[in-house]
Formats: structure tokens, C-alpha cells, sequence
């Protein structure tokens, strides 16, 4: 990752009021914090070295959090949640048609959508089996890391 790469991210951390970004590669790692008043400049931490930790699969589907005061009861749907920041994009190019429409059933191969981060495509997969029964994001929107973009019913 050079010079060009990390602005493009604390740009992009600026933007969308980010305090906290991390990337791991196969042999590197970098960490970008910033002041909470959003005035400082973030600190970079960069290191050559293999990743330490086993991360988890970045878009797996969780269930939907059980009845707690100001959330939903449970409905047995499951969530697609953002595997990074960036932009969401539910067509592969302007002129075609979406991934998938409410009502459509997905497998979990079945890519949903696009979020663009640092000029990368990055498809995102369903991950789970069932029907898309709600559209989270409103397409061009940016996204954060963990936020639900899709909630799908179990089949």
C-alpha cells in the first residue's frame, strides 16, 4: 500500500466522519485512528507482517437481534450486513438491473450488490439461503462497516 492508497482513506474517513479503520492483507496491516472531534489528523500504524488473528467471513448473515426495548421482536429474518465502508450499489453498471428485487430468492453464492471502496468493486454475496424481504440502502448511498444492507427470510 503506498503514500497514495492511505490518503485516499483518511479523505474518505473524513468524509463520511469515520474515527476508526483497519485493513489486513496477506502480509501487511494498517490501522488509521482519528481524534474524536474530527479536527486532528489520523495516526497511521503500518505493518509487514503476516496477520496475527484468523479474521472472521467479512459479510456473513447474523440473525435479527431478539425483541430488546426499541428493537423489532424477533421475525426469524437474517441480516446482510456491510463487510466495509464505501459505496453501495445494487446494479452492476448504470444501465442494468438490479442484483435482486424484494421477493427474490438467493443462495449463498448469490451476489447482492456492489460496495465500492477505493475504486474497487467488491460484490457482495447473500450468504445465507431464503427471500430478500427488505431493500436496507438506497442505492449510491454510502455504507459503514456492519450495517445491514439487506434482511433476508430463511428457506
Amino acid at each position: 500500500m503506498d503514500l497514495k492508497d492511505i490518503k485516499a482513506i483518511i479523505d474518505l474517513m473524513k468524509k463520511n466522519s469515520i474515527t476508526e479503520f483497519e485493513l489486513e492483507r496477506q502480509d501487511s496491516k494498517i490501522r488509521l485512528k482519528r481524534g474524536m472531534t474530527g479536527a486532528a489528523a489520523p495516526s497511521v500504524q503500518y505493518d509487514d507482517l503476516p496477520p496475527l488473528v484468523a479474521v472472521p467471513p467479512l459479510n456473513a448473515a447474523s440473525p435479527t437481534a431478539p425483541g430488546v426495548a426499541g428493537q423489532p421482536p424477533v421475525t426469524g429474518e437474517v441480516e446482510i450486513k456491510s463487510p466495509m465502508i464505501g459505496t453501495f450499489y445494487r446494479t452492476p453498471s448504470p444501465e442494468a438491473s438490479n442484483y435482486v428485487e424484494i421477493g427474490a430468492e438467493v443462495n449463498p453464492d448469490t451476489v447482492v450488490c456492489i460496495i465500492e471502496a477505493m475504486k474497487v468493486m467488491n460484490e457482495i454475496k447473500a450468504e445465507a439461503k431464503g427471500v430478500i424481504t427488505q431493500v436496507l440502502v438506497e442505492n449510491t448511498k454510502p455504507v459503514e462497516f456492519g450495517q445491514p444492507l439487506f434482511k433476508i427470510r430463511p428457506t
